[in-house]
């Protein structure tokens, strides 16, 4: 198992940056891909970014393209999203997420262990 913890979140204007951390520690030589799912209130919780541990492939969803920017450190074990220009809409709780084996970094489903997550509020 993998325990993971978020930091960096708080309260921006439109327009503002925030970076968040990720923290992971336990089992992390078996980590596939580490991920950053999002939830607003009353909706699913979705694909954000992800970074493939081994290569440093990353993956967006095409509504943060641009616009964030997910990296990870190695030596540290912590995977990072750095968000720009950031709009009212982008606010909601930020969770970290690791994937153990190969899946598709997309699907929730291929994440195994999660972090308690890291409110991002956006104001106008």
């Amino acid at each position: 198992q993998v325990q993971l913890v978020e930091s960096g979140g708080g309260l921006v204007q439109a327009g503002g940056s925030l970076r968040l951390s990720c923290a992971a520690s336990g089992r992390t030589f078996r980590i596939f891909a580490m991920g950053w799912f999002r939830q607003a209130p009353g909706k699913e919780r979705e694909f954000v970014a992800a970074i493939r541990w081994s290569g440093g492939s990353t993956y967006y969803t095409d509504s943060v393209k641009g616009q964030f920017t997910i990296s990870r450190d190695g030596a540290k074990n912590t995977v990072y999203l750095q968000m720009n220009s950031l709009k009212p809409e982008d606010t909601a709780v930020y969770y970290c997420a690791v994937a153990r084996y190969v899946a598709s970094v997309y699907s929730r489903g291929a994440y195994d262990d999660w972090g308690q997550g890291t409110q991002v509020t956006v104001s106008p």
